[in-house]
């Protein structure tokens, strides 16, 4: 069986107010040339396919076009689609039963059918190929927090319910699988002790999960939610991480994963499709600079150049008045678009008179006089009479606004 593997589309993000629906289009262009080329049994997306859960029209369009697009292309390809913590389960949903019309099966959520019991076949996709001959088995989990794995048997505790749940699962294709046809695990989470390079634990979260929670009797764990790319140790588990970064921190190579299986309990061969990105995000200079002379860089820019910029400046205070205006002004009639500035402040030798202060000294001072303790020992100056004069306008008017 041979399959793709992919997650973490990210569809509608918004970088610093850009619109990014030209360089996804172009992903999912090669996407669709990969299809053709690999001509694979399944196209698995593990999760994050929107970036909001309430996606615009425009990010819908997109998504719906794609899988019209993917189909057309391999009408004998199945499609797995299942939703990561970004996705609304019960959105990602709403057109399941059509999709099944054009070999796509979308899971988002556990459910229960109508004798109230847990619906554990919606789960269980069979791989056949253009022939109708079964080619292998997919399980299909989606983004599901520990907490709120239903309860399958009463004498489980709770805080095993995901274990045996995914275990369960993979116990009943074992039952079916006489012929040891490969068998494929989808998960969107985060696997304990993988690498997150450049990821922003701000996005949903870190819960991480042991992998051998997992279970047993799978032959390739397609996971998503980390975008840095990686095989996990023992070379069953994979993260084909995001096409596209979602971060300026995220400064490495993105790619789509192809994956053979030949028999079940065979190791899985794996191979890489680089993402060609329109608009790469570059960190300009690589070193922090005067302010001038980032702004100089970003002048010097070609004019039809498409990046995202953040311009790195060395200051020794607080950031330069107009300094964002300077920027966007130096864009003007230029493709490049910037995003914002990554500070680095210059670090001076610690004085040897630096305040230190227990709690209740500490009560005796008033704001603007903690303010500028914390400004000396921090920039080694002192803080200067405007900036003072702001605060204490500021602590004035929020004293006035509790009194009435």
């Amino acid at each position: 069986m041979k399959i793709i593997h992919t997650s973490d589309w990210h569809l509608g993000q918004q970088l610093f107010d850009y619109d990014r629906g030209e360089e996804q289009r172009d992903f999912l262009r090669q996407l669709r040339d990969w299809v053709a080329a690999e001509q694979p049994d399944a196209l698995l997306l593990s999760g994050d396919v929107f970036h909001y859960c309430s996606p615009s029209a425009s990010a819908q369009r997109l998504y719906t076009d794609a899988l019209v697009a993917l189909h057309e292309t391999c009408p004998s390809m199945q499609i797995v689609i299942t939703a990561g913590n970004h996705d609304s389960s019960s959105k990602l949903e709403i057109s399941r039963n059509l999709w099944k019309y054009a070999g796509v099966t979308v899971v988002g959520s556990i459910c229960r059918n109508e004798a109230g019991e847990v619906d554990l076949e919606r789960h269980l996709v069979e791989v056949k190929d253009g022939n109708g001959e079964l080619r292998g088995y997919v399980v299909a989990l989606p983004h599901v927090y520990p907490q709120n794995f239903p309860s399958l048997d009463e004498e489980v505790p709770r805080e095993d319910r995901q274990r045996f749940f995914i275990q369960t699962l993979l116990d009943r294709v074992a039952e079916r699988n006489v012929a040891r046809l490969p068998v494929v695990l989808m998960a969107h989470l985060a696997v304990t002790g993988s690498d997150i390079t450049g990821q922003d634990d701000g996005r949903g979260g870190m819960d991480y999960t042991d992998i051998r929670l997992m279970g047993e009797g799978y032959d390739y764990l397609a996971l998503g939610h980390i975008h840095f790319p990686q095989t996990l140790p023992g070379g069953r588990a994979r993260y084909c991480g995001s096409p596209l970064p979602v971060s300026f921190d995220e400064s490495y190579g993105h790619s789509v994963s192809v994956v053979e299986l030949t028999s079940h309990g065979a190791a899985p061969e794996v191979r890489t499709c680089p993402v060609r990105n329109l608009w790469p995000l570059k960190v300009l200079p690589a070193q922090a600079v005067p302010l001038e002379e980032a702004l100089a860089v970003l002048q010097a820019l070609p004019d039809e150049k498409k990046l995202y910029v953040q311009l790195h400046v060395r200051i020794q205070d607080v950031p330069p008045a107009y300094c964002m205006e300077r920027a966007y002004e130096l864009t003007r009639g230029k493709q490049c678009r910037f995003c914002r500035y990554k500070w680095e402040w210059d670090t001076a030798e610690p004085s040897e008179d630096t305040t230190e202060l227990d709690v209740d000294r500490l009560q005796t001072f008033s704001p603007s006089q903690v303010a500028a303790i914390y400004y000396r020992d921090k920039f080694q100056r002192d803080i200067s009479p405007e900036m003072l004069d702001l605060l204490e306008e500021a602590v004035k008017r929020v004293q006035t606004q509790e009194e009435e």
